[in-house]
């Protein structure tokens, strides 16, 4: 059996939630997750890894059990965010790691690569953008709202945080949807139920067009510093296409691209097969 310790730490006045599992002293891999998660989204990965790796996985703020401040007194963008995680890591002492990074974690992982690549020692992408051409149609509304930031573009944005959107995002291109465990949707579900979660959730739809801005800057980390990278992507996921994976190439020639045959919560169907993937690569 895997022991996973369940933490939180004090990072400058903000209590940050994280699991931890693995020997101290083994290769650290940073798990970050993704919209609407937490840190539970890799319960199902952490025991295939933790022989040979030391995982560490925080809740982001605003996020699963790390401290949800209210907006007047946090600053709800993704420049923030990956402020408290780099300065997370520095906290418990991470002095070099690779990166997991998904959905909302490849800007915020991006962010603290790009400020500190001699401490990134490889990165792992599951369907985590980093291109333009990486973006579905399924981004339309939320551009809209970039556009036009009025109060009716933003109502319309709500849709989003329903439980019935979140269980879709989890099913939606799997081969078999019953395979998909209620359990990981209907706990972000009680997250985005939480008093302010819907509020702090629109602004980071509307913030996430600073990390599109931001692909050129991330492009040119990964083409000056070519860490290792593997994309293990979920070829049919609503809004990350493969094409972002195989963009990735692009920048840095070696990068190992596989794609899955389901969505955007990879993990939930293809966790043994994603770590079988990560311990070949970091080995």
């Amino acid at each position: 059996m895997t022991s996973i310790a369940y933490r939180s730490v004090d990072v400058d006045g903000l209590s940050v939630f994280y699991r931890e599992a693995g020997p101290a002293d083994a290769p650290t891999l940073l798990l970050l997750h993704g919209f609407p998660s937490a840190g539970h989204m890799f319960r199902d990965l952490i025991p295939h890894l933790a022989d040979r790796f030391h995982l560490v996985a925080p809740d982001l703020p605003g996020f699963g059990q790390t401290e949800l401040p209210p907006r007047e007194e946090f600053d709800y963008t993704f420049e923030h965010l990956a402020a408290v995680i780099d300065r997370f890591t520095e906290v418990i002492g991470l002095e070099r790691f690779a990166l997991y990074v998904f959905d909302y974690g490849a800007p915020i992982g991006f962010r603290i690569a790009a400020e500190h690549p001699e401490r990134i020692t490889a990165i792992v992408s599951q369907n985590g953008n980093a291109y333009e051409e990486g973006l579905s149609e399924g981004w339309n509304p939320i551009r809209a709202y970039w556009e036009d930031p009025s109060p009716a573009n933003r109502d319309a944005l709500r849709g989003f945080l329903t439980p019935d959107a979140t269980r879709w995002q989890y099913t939606h291109g799997t081969p078999d949807p019953t395979a998909v465990s209620p359990d990981g949707s209907t706990l972000d579900d009680a997250y985005l139920a939480r008093p302010g979660s819907d509020e702090i959730q629109l602004d980071l739809f509307g913030d996430y067009r600073t990390n599109v801005a931001r692909y050129p800057a991330f492009q040119d980390y990964l083409r000056r510093h070519q860490p290792p990278l593997l994309a293990v992507w979920g070829r049919n996921d609503p809004f990350f296409l493969p094409a972002g994976a195989e963009a990735f190439k692009r920048d840095l020639p070696h990068a190992t691209v596989r794609l899955l045959d389901t969505g955007h919560f990879a993990l939930e169907t293809h966790a043994e097969e994603i770590a079988t993937a990560i311990r070949e690569f970091l080995a």
